[in-house]
């Protein structure tokens, strides 16, 4: 009986995880109705507010599963592109140009930041930040980078690809400004490199 009933209460999250998805990319945080958004998957605001505590929260479990996928595919781009040096450019990269996408744009990188605050305070970024901080300690131990503080360097190359994929997402002209943001990011990440004497 009880895992009955955890079963419908895990299924009614993820109807109104996916219709909000759906709601907030095409309409937007503000005029997303949650009268319409419940209605539309059989549910009732009784049913957001029990799993979401509100609109707020609804929007958070969306950005966290729209960043972690975000995480996840610049990770497998990542680990396509060969050495641990190189894996670290290419998901840096791979994330700022996730801001192309519509769906992220809007919801992620424009609608999140204005509702839920500052992105490096996200627990998807939370994630995001300690699996770039161990790919810099790797890298470290390698010789590849030089002996700074992992955590210090994470949180910089974090920020620069966060603060990268917010400029494109706000810009009238996103895939001209997409280009600069990828160069300039490599650029800040080599002034790690371990220099040979």
């Amino acid at each position: 009986m009880v895992s009955r009933r955890v079963e419908t209460m895990e299924e009614n999250r993820r109807k109104l995880i996916a219709a909000a998805r759906k709601a907030f990319a095409e309409k937007g945080y503000a005029a997303a109705s949650m009268d319409d958004l419940t209605a539309d998957v059989g549910l009732t605001r009784g049913a957001l507010y029990h799993n979401f505590g509100d609109k707020r929260g609804l929007l958070a479990a969306v950005v966290d599963q729209i960043d972690t996928e975000m995480a996840l595919r610049a990770q497998e781009i990542g680990a396509r592109a060969g050495d641990g040096w190189q894996s670290l450019l290419a998901e840096g990269a791979a994330y700022i140009e996730m801001a192309l996408d519509p769906e992220v744009q809007r919801i992620v990188l424009l609608d999140g930041p204005a509702v839920l605050g500052d992105p490096s305070q996200w627990p998807s970024q939370s994630n995001c930040l300690q699996a770039t901080r161990q790919a810099i300690e790797r890298l470290i131990a390698q010789g590849t980078l030089k002996p700074v503080d992992a955590e210090a360097a994470a949180r910089l190359l974090s920020g620069a690809a966060l603060n990268a994929a917010l400029w494109i997402a706000a810009s009238d002209a996103p895939k001209e400004v997409l280009p600069k943001a990828v160069e300039a990011f490599a650029a800040l990440a080599s002034g790690l490199l371990k220099t040979s004497a």
